[in-house]
């Protein structure tokens, strides 16, 4: 009877139990990971061009059906154009003139950041845990190149930049604007301003778990200018002597000709 039972056990027991052995060493938990694609990874800036969405689309694997499913997982998805060095100045008033005094250069900034996220990036996450991995407009990390004033100075250039940057819409935040379309699949509406700048932009996804950094993912993108302003921008960077004494000559050839034309006899 006792062997009956023990056959009938065995038989009722799926095959993967039978090939492991009891009390093994348990099977290794899979990391959360994350892919993104987009529509199109070039965009073509006409003369006329004021400024588009781009849709990012991507998914997460391995992930807790219950967390995702309370909102657990937070997403943020940033494009980032290219970096150079920025330098912000200061003026003061010198026997009632005013003038650039005080100068600093920062090293290899964004020169346009947008960013989209499933809810405000502050509750995303500990500031320190934005901060190092990067996350969020306020805590774009901004280093000096050429500094020699106080700590607090320091910080009124850094604020003086990042506002710059915020008017002018080339750094931007967009809270709510990556969603869900299904259980582990997003979108993200990326905002590009007029003002982009031309060539290779970063388009960047970083997931959290319940505020903690989890996984991130990177693609390319191309903006190229089209037309008369890509003739103009292509000259200005490859032949600058030739650009300025055309343009001074343009300058003086568009004055003398209003001059003729309104001129009273």
């Amino acid at each position: 009877m006792r062997a009956a039972a023990l056959f009938l056990l065995l038989a009722l027991l799926p095959a993967s139990a039978l090939s492991e052995p009891i009390g093994g060493p348990p099977r290794p938990v899979e990391r959360e990971a994350i892919n993104i694609g987009v529509s199109s990874r070039e965009i073509a800036i006409a003369p006329d061009f004021a400024g588009t969405d781009v849709t990012v689309f991507g998914s997460l694997e391995n992930v807790d059906p219950y967390l995702l499913a309370i909102g657990a997982y937070d997403i943020v998805v940033s494009l980032e154009g290219p970096r150079d060095f920025v330098t912000v100045r200061k003026k003061d008033r010198v026997m009632g003139v005013w003038i650039n005094r005080h100068a600093v250069t920062f090293e290899r900034m964004p020169e346009s950041l947008s960013m989209a996220s499933t809810k405000v990036i502050a509750d995303i996450g500990a500031p320190l845990e934005l901060y190092t991995h990067n996350v969020g407009l306020p805590r774009v990390r901004v280093v000096p190149s050429t500094f020699s004033g106080r700590a607090e100075e320091l910080a009124e250039f850094r604020d003086a930049f990042l506002g710059l940057k915020e008017k002018a819409r080339l750094y931007q935040t967009n809270p709510g604007g990556v969603s869900f379309v299904s259980s582990s699949l997003f979108q993200a509406n990326i905002h590009i301003p007029a003002d982009i700048p031309n060539g290779t932009h970063t388009i960047r996804a970083v997931v959290f778990k319940t505020g903690q950094y989890i996984a991130e993912k990177e693609l390319s993108l191309h903006v190229q200018k089209t037309g008369i302003e890509q003739m103009i921008t292509r000259a200005a960077e490859e032949d600058p002597l030739y650009y300025g004494i055309f343009a001074v000559f343009l300058a003086a050839l568009t004055g003398w000709t209003a001059s003729v034309m309104f001129r009273r006899d």
